[in-house]
């Protein structure tokens, strides 16, 4: 990635990553098909109100995930395979510990988080925690298949992370197809199924790593600990942490509010929900794309190189956001009939995705710049945007979710307000170009 057009090599390695994204929400699109067709609206609000809390428990593999790419991808570029090998073995082990320990808390934390915090329905709380449970058990192989995939990203492999999703969407379909539609398991069959299509998802990149690059057939030598690359992967990667957290944690105060609302709004916000991260793939996929390019230039020397490759990053998410909300705008009630939710539901989310067909055109010009601030290891400014962001949208939902004007709508137009103030926040700062000031991590 240092050398060539930058918006060459950004397309050609977010193409693999918009991919696999896009597989990861077919999967979550037909996961929420199968079990509203097969289940039923309840089974369908118990399996999409976890989702939040399931990203929460998600957010410090997600964090120190990337931390960890940055330091490789640095060093990848500085041409120090020594420090690639040592600070990837030592990330593989701090990751792993680290599932087993969320993976044991979640269990254990799950209905006071869900009963009171979440303030899921009591005519489906008993479905919620048996299929959050479950799928707690699979959270230390999705730690793991987190930190091999930002480390294959680091050294610019996003080919080979695509094909372990297609692997693993397709099983996970076939078993949800098997363990709700056939076996009738309900919730607990969705659950299982996606545990499984997780370990195979963990061992096919762990052998896929080992085979093809030499760099990480790791010994047992390798996986000594060592408190330096450890540390360093914290310190850049909790500010993701951070900010991943303020997400979840807002979401979930969002998450909350619809429930308010009742069970019918809560299974048109499941089925928005899942539509919705389809607008958000290009932003989300380039903000990957220029954490690697941005890292790998940068411990090469090239920032002028970095600072093109942004501007070129922004302008192809903006353009392909457009794409896909514009898509989604003209087949929304087609999209809306395949989860099989009640007609009051479906007019809620017709709605909710034509709204933010419109509103995440904002997000699409402003995310991709974290991947610059990420790939530089400048990350504690993304925990001020993401303040700034969902402090805005908590904020006017509750001030205004009773209220005549906009009642349960502001559901989805805080959006506006919050990716509004995020744009203006993210934006100021590039253009102060405090973020080229950071030495690299050695």
């Amino acid at each position: 990635m240092t050398e060539g057009t930058p918006w060459k090599h950004v397309l050609l390695f977010a193409f693999p990553v918009l991919l696999g994204s896009l597989l990861q929400q077919l999967y979550n699109t037909v996961d929420a098909i199968i079990v509203g067709k097969f289940a039923g609206e309840s089974s369908l609000s118990a399996v999409g109100t976890t989702g939040t809390l399931s990203y929460f428990l998600l957010t410090l593999a997600i964090g120190f995930g990337v931390g960890n790419g940055v330091l490789v991808s640095q060093h990848f570029g500085a041409k120090d395979e020594k420090m690639v090998r040592k600070v990837s073995a030592n990330g593989i082990s701090f990751m792993l510990v680290l599932g087993v320990f969320v993976t044991i808390v979640g269990i254990l934390f799950s209905r006071l988080a869900f009963s009171v915090f979440v303030d899921v329905p009591p005519e489906i709380l008993n479905a919620t925690l048996l299929y959050f449970r479950i799928y707690c058990v699979g959270l230390v192989f999705q730690y793991g298949y987190n930190i091999f995939s930002s480390i294959l990203r680091a050294v610019g492999d996003s080919t080979s992370t695509l094909c372990f999703l297609l692997i693993s969407s397709v099983l996970n379909i076939g078993l949800d197809l098997l363990f709700v539609a056939v076996w009738k398991m309900d919730v607990a069959g969705a659950a299982i199924a996606t545990v499984i299509s997780q370990i195979v998802s963990f061992f096919a990149a762990f052998f896929y790593m080992r085979v093809r690059y030499p760099v990480f057939r790791f010994s047992a030598h390798d996986f000594k600990y060592d408190s330096d690359p450890i540390i360093k992967t914290v310190k850049i990667g909790f500010p993701i942490c951070f900010q991943q957290m303020v997400v979840s944690l807002g979401l979930t105060a969002i998450q909350r509010a619809v429930n308010g609302f009742g069970q019918v709004m809560t299974a048109s916000f499941t089925v928005g929900q899942r539509v919705e991260m389809y607008i958000n793939l290009p932003c989300s996929s380039f903000q990957t794309t220029l954490a690697t390019f941005a890292g790998q230039n940068y411990g090469a020397g090239r920032m002028e190189r970095v600072r093109t490759g942004t501007k070129q990053t922004v302008l192809i998410s903006i353009v392909f956001t457009m794409l896909i909300s514009s898509l989604i705008w003209i087949f929304t009630d087609r999209i809306i009939s395949l989860f099989g939710i009640s007609d009051q539901a479906a007019v809620y989310c017709a709605s909710h995705l034509r709204t933010v067909a419109l509103i995440n055109i904002i997000l699409s010009a402003y995310v991709p710049l974290f991947g610059l601030y990420q790939g530089l290891g400048h990350t504690k400014f993304l925990m001020l945007v993401s303040l700034c962001a969902l402090g805005t949208r908590i904020l006017v939902t509750y001030l205004f979710k009773d209220t005549a004007f906009f009642g349960r709508s502001i559901i989805w137009w805080n959006g506006l307000f919050g990716f509004g103030m995020g744009f203006l926040v993210t934006w100021t700062y590039y253009f102060s170009r405090r973020w080229e000031r950071r030495k690299m991590e050695r």
